[in-house]
């Protein structure tokens, strides 16, 4: 059995996760410059390491509205600059990456971090890595299956022998550093196929579910599937992690008239792509509703919904994407400090209560 160094804790951990974005702010037309993006990105890291989050995850993307096309870089910063906040990817796209070179990176970044690096392996949003780095779409399957593979047979051992067909062969080579941790965490994105939330059962992965459209109780069927693959691999439970779009101020009303002009102008972009509709204003406050999938409103809001979606998945984690593009630094700044010092508390309490 592979063991893939996840923790299990009764507290229940919440944090946030960002993907850098570089785009203009909607309603002004302003855009900072990468230099500045990231000035603030490290500000929003280290804010939230002080109010008491769990976690902190970024993407990775390659494309001219995201600046962490090499979240490690990033995260390695970071580290210098935080204490106790766990630092991940949000996804690290394995696919069209060198399983060896994530494992050395991340082992890197633990060092640093003394024991807070997690790596969130995923296929990802976008496709531009793979000519990027020269593979073939046509693989996009099994690229990922035996990337995986290797990365976990590199968390077991000090030592690796191992075959595969799209990277050069292993006869017994070292690989280093070693981490801090005994193992790197790592966690399955999933964002809602039943082969993929099966996957993460039958290895033993904690499973990082994608919910960023529909009702939360259409995605219950793909934890089922996760736990039962669990169960029937012989595995004790796995921690859930629910990964979400969403928003904070003050008054609900003003996290939502704050949130809507970037959340549809990067919907609608990502829509145009991919042949999505255009996204409403109704559409956009039933999300926000109690039963939708997004996390916009105010402190109690946000505490209701999580405490509800806490009753149909009974997870472990809830990671939030705060704000989609060009959301000012300021109120950024106000909707970390409102999670980690008047929500987080609340619903940790609310469900150690529940459980005990």
């Amino acid at each position: 059995m592979i063991d893939t160094g996840h923790r299990q804790e009764n507290r229940f951990e919440v944090g946030i996760y960002s993907f850098a974005e570089l785009v203009s702010d909607p309603v002004t037309g302003e855009k900072i410059s990468p230099t500045e993006r990231l000035r603030q990105l490290m500000e929003t890291m280290e804010l939230a390491d002080q109010v008491g989050l769990d976690i902190f995850a970024l993407g990775e993307h390659h494309r001219p509205d995201f600046v962490s096309s090499s979240p490690v870089v990033i995260l390695a910063a970071a580290a210098a600059r935080t204490t106790s906040i766990r630092l991940s990817t949000a996804v690290t796209v394995l696919s069209s990456d060198d399983p060896v070179r994530v494992f050395q990176d991340f082992a890197t970044l633990d060092l640093l971090s003394q024991g807070r690096a997690e790596i969130m392996a995923g296929r990802g949003s976008f496709i531009e890595s793979f000519p990027l780095f020269g593979y073939d779409l046509k693989d996009y399957d099994t690229l990922f299956s035996e990337k995986l593979e290797l990365l976990l047979k590199l968390g077991e051992s000090e030592r690796v022998t191992w075959r595969g067909k799209h990277r050069a062969t292993m006869e017994n080579l070292g690989v280093y550093p070693r981490p801090h941790q005994a193992k790197i965490p790592v966690w399955l994105a999933v964002g809602g196929t039943p082969e993929s939330a099966i996957r993460a059962g039958v290895l033993g992965l904690p499973m990082a579910l994608a919910i960023i459209g529909g009702m939360p109780e259409r995605f219950k069927p793909f934890v089922d599937m996760f736990r039962e693959a669990t169960r029937r691999a012989g595995r004790e439970p796995l921690p859930l992690s629910i990964n979400s779009h969403g928003f904070i101020s003050d008054e609900s009303q003003q996290a939502a008239d704050d949130y809507f002009p970037s959340y549809q102008a990067a919907m609608n972009k990502i829509g145009r792509e991919r042949g999505w509709p255009p996204v409403s204003r109704p559409q956009f406050e039933g999300a926000r509703s109690l039963r939708g999938s997004d996390f916009v409103g105010n402190p109690d809001d946000i505490i209701a919904k999580i405490l509800f979606q806490h009753e149909l998945f009974g997870h472990q984690r809830v990671l939030l994407q705060l704000g989609l593009g060009g959301i000012p630094h300021a109120k950024m700044m106000r909707a970390i400090e409102l999670l980690g010092t008047k929500i987080a508390p609340v619903v940790r309490e609310e469900i150690r209560r529940r459980m005990a």
